[in-house]
């Protein structure tokens, strides 16, 4: 499997698969890139899919540091080794992102437009906390966010099983505990906690506005459970700080990981429409 070096030493690993127009998938602060797979799956039947493991996960190397400006380096770098030959074509590719994969995606999308056609956000836009405060979201409260953070430090596998039943309340007690055990044995303590702090500290507003119409937002309404705003709020946030960004509201329980069918065609129909536009 491709192995890429970076200055400081660091080795990240990353998988390629399929043909047609590249999608990259961001990887979030603890999600294994296998939670997805029935949609890359899909998604590898007509498209070249590339997935890759951030530093201190999976097979890349154990060493950080793990704070946003690294990762966003090291997105940028996967995204310029994919595109060059023999695989490559020199397109540029469509970032799938979650969480704070998002945050990453559009700052390398405002900075190097030429290596992301498009930013594909699940469950909600890059915001900054500052700008959630006074919601109702759980994410906006300095001292639940803190505390989670200090959960994490503590009580990873603690931390993790009630981030995850919060947000996905349709997992059966078998399968949160499969995929507590998947997420800590790909993702170690110390990188998930660094990177959740990283995330509650970035604000990646200016990115997002630069990033424009090379935005979607594909969120549901009731996407991270308690954490996040209600839809309406939400929607109201997004139109006012990214106002050239593409939202689409999906049906309750509708994501990448329940529905993989439905958000395999979504993303079809958007990289079909930046085909289109390239060839005007």
């Amino acid at each position: 499997m491709p192995r890429l070096a970076r200055p400081d030493g660091v080795e990240l690993h990353w998988e390629e698969r399929g043909d047609g127009p590249p999608l990259v998938l961001a990887p979030y602060w603890s999600g294994h890139p296998g939670v997805y797979e029935a949609l890359l799956a899909d998604l590898a039947s007509d498209h070249r899919v590339v997935t890759w493991d951030a530093r201190g996960t999976g097979e890349s190397t154990p060493a950080g540091p793990y704070d946003m400006e690294t990762d966003c380096s090291d997105l940028e770098a996967i995204l310029e080794a994919a595109r060059r030959p023999p695989r490559g074509d020199g397109r540029a590719a469509a970032v799938i992102a979650i969480a704070d994969g998002a945050n990453r995606a559009v700052h390398v999308a405002a900075g190097r437009p030429e290596l992301v056609a498009a930013v594909i956000a699940f469950g909600t836009g890059p915001l900054a906390r500052i700008h959630l405060e006074g919601s109702e979201g759980m994410v906006a409260s300095d001292t639940v966010v803190g505390a989670f953070i200090e959960m994490l430090d503590r009580d990873y596998r603690g931390a993790l099983r009630s981030l995850l039943s919060a947000t996905n309340t349709q997992m059966s007690d078998a399968e949160l505990r499969e995929r507590v055990g998947r997420q800590i044995s790909y993702c170690p303590q110390e990188p998930a906690a660094a990177r959740v702090r990283a995330w509650a500290a970035d604000d990646p507003t200016a990115a997002s506005q630069e990033t424009g119409g090379r935005l979607w937002i594909l969120s549901a309404p009731d996407v991270a459970g308690p954490w996040l705003p209600p839809e309406d709020e939400r929607r109201r946030l997004i139109e006012t700080l990214t106002p050239k960004a593409h939202v689409e509201e999906g049906e309750a329980g509708a994501g990448p990981i329940s529905q993989p069918g439905v958000a395999a065609a979504t993303i079809r129909r958007i990289t079909e429409s930046l085909r289109l536009e390239s060839s005007r």
